[in-house]
């Protein structure tokens, strides 16, 4: 790919370990930020993931991923660390944890990028745990500053984790204030405002950037998509779910093929674009990046009528 990303994706990219019964385990390549680059470039948007991942085979197994989604690697590092682990482990819901000390993710280097890297760009996408991991956390955020500066839109999604504690509040604040898009789910709400109804805590998070775009979601229960006073809400469309793994990452995807190449949509017309590309990543397992007529199939079928109007 020779010409300069449209959109990037900054953050991690890891390996999860899921637990399949007795001592058998399988890896998948995943990361909540990864995921949404390669739904990206399965829209047909020149994406670049930063990031950095390790030299073995499970920093292989994502380079490889990356070459196959089509996605531009001159922004991926490869480091002598070990690989960032997301040990799952079975149960409703089920339980995880991260390995991950002094691994190849903390050291990515955004002072080594390739000049010129970022003079097409019109969006870049921040979240996930990169974003309470230091001190590439620190990084990152620098990073989206420069970006912002420079007249790039900022997207954010904090996608909840166990490592987000009260120390993150102040990543929080900062990536929130910087943001052009957020996405959060109610999941994620309960979270970050541990003891505060959901309701109350999408206000209070509204109140830190009051002129982002907000895509909240709500699993079965919808979605909603707010800009400033303005407020539309619709479900997503029926499908046969296989697995629901990515499809937050893939929502927000949607989102930003739609706000960059229809501008001129209606509210609303962006939400079905969000939940086309959310339901259709639930048509396979894993998470597996939506194909473009999936999405566009799915959002036609939302346009002739299947959401309601708040």
């Amino acid at each position: 790919m020779h010409d300069a990303p449209r959109m990037l994706c900054a953050g991690e990219a890891l390996t999860d370990l899921l637990h399949q019964g007795e001592d058998h385990w399988v890896s998948r390549v995943g990361g909540s930020v990864w995921n949404v680059a390669r739904a990206l470039a399965a829209l047909g948007e020149p994406t670049a993931f930063a990031g950095a991942v390790s030299r073995d085979h499970f920093g292989d197994a994502l380079w490889t991923a990356s070459e196959a989604a089509g996605l531009d690697l001159r922004l991926m590092q490869r480091v002598d660390r070990a690989p960032l682990l997301a040990v799952v482990e079975r149960g409703e819901p089920p339980s995880y944890f991260f390995i991950g000390n002094d691994s190849a993710d903390l050291h990515f280097d955004d002072q080594a990028l390739p000049a010129g890297w970022s003079r097409a760009l019109r969006w870049a996408h921040f979240g996930g745990i990169s974003l309470a991991r230091q001190p590439l956390a620190d990084r990152l955020v620098a990073l989206a500053e420069r970006l912002k500066r420079q007249g790039v839109a900022i997207s954010y999604d904090p996608n909840f984790r166990i490592l987000m504690d009260a120390a993150y509040t102040p990543t929080l604040r900062r990536m929130v204030a910087l943001a052009d898009l957020i996405k959060v789910s109610d999941e994620d709400l309960r979270g970050l405002f541990p003891g505060v109804a959901v309701d109350e805590s999408l206000h209070q998070l509204r109140a830190m950037n009051p002129s982002a775009l907000v895509l909240f979601t709500r699993g079965g229960a919808g979605a909603s998509l707010l800009s400033g006073e303005q407020r539309c809400e619709a479900k997503a469309p029926p499908v046969d779910v296989v697995d629901t793994v990515g499809a937050g990452d893939a929502s927000v995807a949607g989102l930003l093929h739609s706000l960059t190449g229809h501008p001129e949509r209606a509210l609303l017309d962006h939400l079905h674009a969000a939940l086309a590309a959310g339901s259709a990543a639930c048509q396979h397992a894993g998470a597996t990046p939506p194909s473009r007529e999936a999405v566009d199939r799915l959002y036609q079928h939302l346009r002739a009528g299947e959401t309601t109007r708040a």
